[in-house]
Parts: C-alpha cells; structure tokens; sequence
C-alpha cells in the first residue's frame, strides 16, 4: 500500500510522468520537494570559500587556473583557486583532433620544451582532397590558408590536458576531479556565488540510498565557466541573464574520432590530411581529418565532424564516420592496423555570429563554452587557452580591492578587442557560407573568396535558425542504406563505445531528462521517425516495442553515454536536458 500511495503522489508531482511509462525520475524534473521518501533527509550542504572557483579542467580552465596562480605570485599575492572536473582524471573527458596552435602555451609556458609538454609531432605535410565515391581531387594547401599547419602540432590532448594539470598543481592550484558541479549558486543580489557538486547515492527510481551524501558548495566571489561545448550549467546561465540576446543561435557539429595504430609502412609523422564531399550529399556540411602522430606506436588520429544543422533525419552521423573509411583513397592506411579508441563530441560552428555575453555579475564563461573555434581551420584550443588567460587577468584585477559579491569583469571587453576576435572575425562568413543553396559547393567558392579577401568583406552571413530545427520530416526524406561492418576497417556502434571506456552507475537517475516523457514516441518517432536512435554517437537511445506488444517506447541507455551534449542540441521536440550525472561517470578517454 505504502508503495502504491508513493506512486500515485509521484505521478501527481513529476510533470513528466505522463500516459506514457516513466522514464525521467531526475530531480531536475522531479522535484524532491514533493515526494515523501525525501521528506526526512538531511539536505544540508557542507560549503567552503574560495576566491575563484572554476568549472571544468580543460585547456581553458586550466590555463585560466595557471595564469591566476602566476600573475598572484608576481603580484605578492595569495589567492585560493579551485578547479571541479567531472572527469575522474585530469583529461580523461577530453576529446579533439587535435592540431593545435601554441600561442596560448607560449605565453604560460615559453619553456614549455623545457618542462617536457607533451607535443611531440610537428607538422611536415598537409593534404587536402573532395572526394566522391570513387575518386579523389587534390586541393592545393598555401600558405596563409586555413588549413595550412606548418608550425603547429598534432597532440593527443587529453595528455597536454594532464600536464597542465600538474603543472596547475605544482602552482598550488586545488584540482578536483571526480567532482562535477551541477548547481550554480546565487547571492542574494542575484549575482553568481559559487556552485555546488552533485549529490551522491541517488536509486535509478529517484529514491534516497541508505548512502545518500548531499554535495558540497563552493563559493567564490568569482566564478570562471569552462565546461566546453554546451555546458549543463552554461545553459542556465544564458537564461537567467539573457545572455545570447544580441547574438544569433549557435550552430554546432558532432565529431566523431578513433585512434588506430597502423602498419609502420604506411606511417607519415606530421601528416594532416583533410577532406570534403563524399559520404555527405551537398546539403550537408562536412569533412574527416586523419593526423599521423609521432609516439610510442605508429599512430593515426582519424575522425569525421558532421553539421548538426543536417536535414535528413534518416542520417547516421556514426555510420557515415563508418563509411567514410571504405573510400578508395582511405582504406588503405587502415588495413592491417588495429582500432584502439573511439569517442565523440559537440563543436561549436557558430563563430562571432553566435557569440555571447561572456560575463555576469560574478563570473564568465571561458573557452568552448561561448564558442571560440576558428571553424575553417578545425581548431579552438588556442584561443580556448588565451580566453582563460584573459579571464584570469580580469579576475585578479577585480579581487585587488578584496572579495565582493556581484563583481563584472572587464573580460568580455579585453576578449573582443583580442587577437581571438580579429582571427574569429576573419572567418565569421566560413560556416554559414555552407547554408545556401548551393551547399558544400558555394561553400567551397566562398572559401576561396574569403582566402582572398582576408576577412575584410563588407558583410557578415547570417545562420539558418537551430540545428534543432533543421530536421525534414521523415516522410520528405529517404531513408539512406549503409553497409554492414566488417570488422577490419568499420565497426558496429556498441563494441566502439565499448573503447570510449564509458561508464556509469547503473543505479543511479538517468541523466539524460525529458521534459515529457512521451513525446519522444508522439512526436519525434511518429513524425522524424526517431532521429535520436541515430544522431548519439554511443547508442544510448533506442525505440523498443512495448512489453505488451502495443507499440513503441524509448529505452535511454544512459551508462553509454559519452558526455557529447549532441541530443540536448539536435533533438527535434527540445526535450531533453542533459545533466551531469553522479561524479566520475562517463567516458575514459586516454590521449583523445
């Protein structure tokens, strides 16, 4: 009986319980306030001060970490800074290409050689190639053109994440990993104060474990966000301030990536190779990288970025990856060699156009949250790291007259009239140039155009709504074939999570919400005939036939989850909210 009384009062409250069966059992939807097994907790929070807090240990936290402990340091300064990761290592959340720029390690670390930072493969060759089915037309690479990389360097960067980890530490930077922040905290004024961490010994069915442990608050004067693409808490944050209301929406991409080592023949230390075209049709915006790096084994970096402002619901971002390396020209270099890690995440494609406010009363966002990447060039970690060290700047600069709360710092204005502004400003018409009629094509002339007018047309594209709005109905659409994976070069969807290293406690509240828990089968099944079972690239969403045989429901795989945020973007209806989950669950990335 007491269970029955429990369940009627949770249906009462929990406004995604619906006809349909329950899937969302997540406080953020279902409050605690209004359910009886918590009415006895204890829901006190043990809180400590800090004078800045920072949100994600990735190359824009961290720098921003290292510059405030250096600058303090010079200054005579004590300050305390504290970094939360919800990754259980330094690095292990982290995923690129990557082919970086050094500008921002320069200027924490010109000795950066010295120190023994991992970049160990300079860049000696690029390639460019469109392909079609069958065919590949070369593309001259010059000089002074996107995608020319002579002077930077292929790295895997979750290990140049690691260092500067320790090197933060050696600075006397407090790193938390394991630790994910999923609440900002707020004065009484309304400015920002600190945030605090996820709760712990949550049931699957929203209940208190006999283990329950409320998280922690941390609060600061100074909060710096770099959660990257997308960020839980970002989120909020552009509506509670109304941040993005003189910019346009964001637009985004998902890349997909795998580490292989190959046959020493057929390895180039410091070749990039880029393509465009084929699997994609010319609606849909594209392209691969494929990095020979310089380490321990012959290793290639290979991987597929997608729009996600794509229109056929029926397209498999995963299976097009998939089919990209059956090309003529591709194949090869993976015959005989051996996957070894796999993984995905959302980029930010937006440029100047979709920038917002950065900052709040106090705090700011950093890095790939706003959205920093130089699209046509692929890269984002340079100026991911220079905006955490301008916003670490701003912060010292504020805390000289000691702790307040509502603190605004100068660091929108000092990053607008950066160096990162002009280099984003060069390039604002790359992205949306893909928008026209004529696709990847009139993209392609406009980027010749732009490489000769260096940015300084008397124009800026506009972007084509969200990528959420994007999708056709399915019904206007055909639905697209891939072939099979052998299992020498292409792969089924599971056994490549299984190398992301992804993990979650299963008995924990999906964290993965819905607003409505039905409208998945109402809408996006019987309308976009399910475009979530393809867009995540961990297969944690799937259609299953109903235990009664009547018809469709959605099944959230939440422990595949790769933390990508693509489903919180594409999705259709804006239906789900994606949350962070209990600390340390997610994906192990090792060099990614």
């Amino acid at each position: 009986m007491l269970s029955r009384s429990v369940n009627l009062v949770r249906r009462r409250f929990c406004r995604s319980c619906s006809d349909a069966p329950r899937i969302t059992t997540h406080y953020s939807v279902c409050h605690r306030d209004s359910d009886p097994r918590w009415k006895d907790v204890d829901m006190e929070r043990y809180a400590e001060d800090t004078d800045v807090v920072i949100v994600g240990g990735g190359p824009a936290g961290l720098s921003a970490a290292i510059r405030l402990k250096q600058q303090a340091a010079k200054d005579g300064r004590e300050i305390r800074v504290c970094v939360v990761e919800k990754a259980p290592e330094i690095g292990g959340h982290t995923l690129s290409g990557a082919c970086i720029e050094t500008g921002g390690l320069d200027t924490l670390f010109p000795d950066w050689k010295e120190r023994g930072a991992p970049l160990n493969t300079p860049v000696k060759e690029d390639v460019m190639g469109f392909l079609t089915e069958t065919k590949r037309f070369s593309i001259p690479i010059l000089k002074g053109m996107p995608m020319y990389n002579h002077g930077n360097y292929l790295v895997r960067l979750g290990h140049l994440v690691r260092w500067l980890g320790e090197q933060a530490e050696e600075l006397g930077v407090e790193i938390y990993p394991g630790t994910a922040a999923s609440e900002v905290l707020y004065n009484d004024d309304g400015s920002v104060a600190g945030i605090a961490t996820t709760d712990l010994g949550i049931a699957k069915d929203g209940s208190p474990k006999d283990q329950f442990a409320r998280g922690m608050e941390l609060r600061a004067p100074i909060t710096l966000f770099g959660e990257g693409c997308h960020g839980s808490l970002t989120k909020g944050l552009y509506k509670r301030y109304d941040l993005r209301k003189d910019c346009q929406p964001q637009t985004y991409g998902i890349g997909l990536k795998e580490l292989w080592e190959i046959d020493p023949a057929k390895h180039k230390p410091g070749r990039v190779e880029h393509t465009a075209g084929w699997p994609l049709d010319r609606h849909t915006y594209g392209g691969s990288f494929l990095y020979h790096l310089k380490d321990e084994s012959p290793l290639v970096a290979v991987g597929f970025v997608i729009g996600l402002d794509y229109r056929n619901p029926y397209l498999h971002p995963f299976k097009e990856f998939q089919r990209f390396k059956t090309h003529p020209s591709v194949r090869p270099t993976f015959e005989g060699g051996t996957r070894i890690g796999y993984g995905a995440r959302a980029l930010n494609e937006g440029g100047v156009q979709s920038l917002p406010r950065t900052v709040f009363p106090g705090g700011a966002l950093l890095g790939c949250g706003p959205g920093l990447m130089n699209v046509p060039k692929i890269k984002g970690t340079h100026n991911a790291m220079k905006s955490g060290i301008m916003a670490a700047d701003s912060a010292l600069d504020a805390l000289k007259d000691g702790p307040k709360s509502g603190i605004v710092l100068d660091y929108h204005e000092r990053l607008m009239s950066s160096d990162v502004m002009k280099e984003l400003k060069a390039v604002r018409n790359f992205r949306p140039s893909f928008g026209g009629s004529l696709g990847v094509y009139g993209g392609m002339v406009y980027s010749g155009f732009m490489y000769a007018s260096r940015g300084l047309e008397p124009f800026t594209l506009k972007h084509h709504g969200t990528d959420s709005e994007s999708l056709s109905p399915a019904s206007k659409c055909k639905e697209i074939e891939y072939p099979r994976p052998d299992g020498e070069v292409t792969f089924d969807l599971l056994s490549s999570v299984a190398l992301s290293g992804t993990n979650h406690e299963s008995d924990q509240p999906p964290h993965l919400t819905l607003a409505d828990d039905a409208k998945p089968v109402q809408r996006n099944l019987t309308k976009f005939a399910g475009p979530e079972s393809r867009f995540c690239p961990a297969g944690v969403y799937e259609f299953v036939p109903e235990e009664s045989g009547d018809g469709m429901r959605l099944q959230i795989n939440a422990q595949n989850c790769v933390h990508c945020k693509t489903c919180d973007i594409k999705d259709v209806s804006q239906n789900i909210n994606w949350v962070v989950p209990e600390s340390g669950g997610g994906p192990a990335y090792d060099g990614m």
